[in-house]
């Protein structure tokens, strides 16, 4: 009987202790998964200020941002604050990292994709309303039946009409989620329409133009690099072989550069075996080598490669590579002079830096970047200065520096720190820079020029059924420049009194005007082409 008061007596304790346990673990478990966040938050990352084994103190930079934030007499938008700050840090580094505000990034990675989601028009805006120029073949307009000359007076329930009309206005309204609607409120011939589209995906063509100029030379223009410039090469090359293709004029003059690896996979189309075609390196990024990885499809046909002072980044890449390998003659002036990567970083906030984290090397070695040592203003306006120091205008005043001397495969002589200087030199044309031009292409009047003239002209679109029916047979006559003469009036214009060499310029421009509204771009390079004096110089060099 006492052995049993005596087990029970153990029981008892055993389950009061249980019961406590029961009432202090979830406090317990409370404390600990606090004390887990805390040192996971202290951890993360790794960042200074941040890592709890990080000692560092806080930079100068965030206390000084905290203490306006807490402290400040006034009201601050402190993120656009912190732009500034951010913006004047990277002025200190080099002239092409950059930082993209959360609200324009959107349109910077559209540029990169080659892509975007709309509606796929072209438009202009005459007299405070927007006109359609362009309705994209088989995009969502064109299913839904917008025609060009098609006046959008709104788009959902914003209005397309009056001064208030902008290019941002439009892009909000008109771009959205994929297959998202919009209405569109459009005048036809008098007559109010509502037209509902739904978005699709719309492609930015960095190819604007690719055709035989004759039996056996074919022509190709790259305006960029985006992710799908590769694709749109590889596409026209292939079409441009079964056409007789022998001789290619690759031409990237304007060619600001864009996606490293799309030029990469272009020269390795020209370039035989295992050839190096770049390399980039830098302080936290080790040595990394863009070699030849298949035969490509135009590695013995000739080749001359037309380049300029806008020629750029991945522009330079494809130039290095060729010249270095005596694979193509570059013809026209020396290059823009960047040979810096950029790797671009997502912020917190939907914003992104674009950070300069490596240089990049042609096959010999040579670093094509110029010098910014003097700061970003001094830097950008080398380009504008070339023109004053006439090495635009004569080869003898190329500034190569001479300090920096590499030898082609073939021996030959070439220079880096400062660009691709061109095998054979072609001046700038001077008569595009003249007053009265210059304000036509300011005020638009050139390139809408294409489009008013064939709404008054319907007869001349009909009249021809390619690009180059157009370039030999028509004729910018009296009529038309009288026509045009009075278009320029109307922005106080007078083109009647300049000299014949300037008119004769934007005669052809106006002709060419006229062919991209009635073949796109490839109408408009095949007429500037025509007496174009580094597309002529290349095709006495190809004979």
């Amino acid at each position: 009987m006492v052995r049993k008061r005596a087990i029970n007596a153990g029981n008892f304790k055993s389950i009061m202790e249980k019961k406590k346990l029961q009432i202090w673990l979830p406090l317990l478990l409370s404390i600990a998964m606090i004390i887990g966040m805390f040192l996971g938050f202290r951890m993360r990352d790794g960042l200074p200020g941040k890592s709890f084994f990080y000692t560092e103190k806080r930079r100068p930079l965030q206390e000084v941002l905290d203490i306006i934030s807490r402290k400040y007499v006034d009201s601050v938008n402190m993120d656009k604050l912190g732009d500034t700050a951010i913006i004047a840090m990277l002025h200190q580094l080099d002239p092409h990292s950059s930082y993209i505000p959360a609200q324009d990034l959107d349109m910077v990675n559209e540029d990169i994709n080659g892509n975007f989601f709309g509606v796929g028009i072209e438009y202009n805006i005459f007299f405070d309303t927007m006109h359609v120029i362009n309705v994209f073949k088989d995009g969502p307009a064109f299913k839904a039946g917008i025609k060009i000359g098609d006046k959008i007076l709104k788009a959902g329930d914003s209005s397309y009409v009056g001064k208030q009309l902008t290019g941002e206005l439009v892009r909000k309204t008109l771009r959205g989620p994929l297959g998202s609607p919009v209405k569109l409120g459009v005048l036809r011939d008098g007559k109010k329409l509502d037209i509902s589209i739904d978005r699709g995906v719309i492609p930015i063509y960095s190819m604007e133009a690719a055709y035989m100029m004759n039996a056996t030379t074919g022509f190709i223009r790259l305006n960029k690099f985006t992710k799908q410039t590769y694709k749109e090469f590889m596409t026209a090359l292939e079409s441009l072989k079964k056409q007789g293709l022998k001789k290619l004029i690759l031409d990237i003059r304007g060619n600001g550069g864009g996606v490293m690896d799309e030029a990469v996979e272009i020269a390795d189309e020209f370039l035989p075996g295992d050839k190096l075609i770049t390399y980039t390196e830098g302080v936290h990024n080790k040595k990394k080598e863009y070699r030849c990885r298949r035969q490509g499809q135009f590695e013995t046909g000739e080749l001359v490669v037309l380049a300029d002072e806008g020629s750029a980044s991945a522009s330079e890449i494809l130039l290095g590579a060729l010249q270095d390998w005596d694979r193509a003659t570059i013809i026209g002036r020396r290059s823009f002079g960047k040979g810096l990567v950029q790797e671009q970083f997502e912020l917190s906030d939907g914003s992104a830096l674009r950070l300069t984290v490596a240089k990049y090397y042609t096959p010999v070695g040579r670093s094509i970047q110029r010098s910014y040592a003097n700061g970003g203003k001094a830097y950008f306006a080398e380009v504008t200065n070339r023109y004053n120091d006439g090495s635009m205008l004569s080869q003898d005043s190329i500034k190569n520096d001479s300090t920096k001397r590499y030898l082609t495969h073939a021996g030959k002589k070439i220079f880096g720190g400062g660009g691709i200087s061109p095998d054979i030199f072609v001046a700038a044309d001077t008569g595009r820079l003249d007053t009265i031009t210059t304000r036509l292409y300011y005020k638009g009047l050139i390139s809408d020029f294409g489009y008013l003239y064939i709404l008054s002209n319907p007869a001349t679109a009909a009249a021809y059924k390619n690009a180059q029916q157009f370039t030999r047979g028509f004729n910018f006559s009296e009529t038309d420049w009288t026509y045009f003469s009075q278009l320029a009036a109307r922005d106080s214009i007078h083109v009647n009194k300049i000299s014949e060499k300037e008119k004769a310029f934007i005669t052809k421009t106006l002709k060419a005007s006229i062919a991209r509204q009635m073949f796109r771009t490839e109408g408009f390079y095949e007429v500037m082409n025509a007496d174009d004096k580094g597309v002529m110089k290349a095709l006495e060099i190809l004979k």
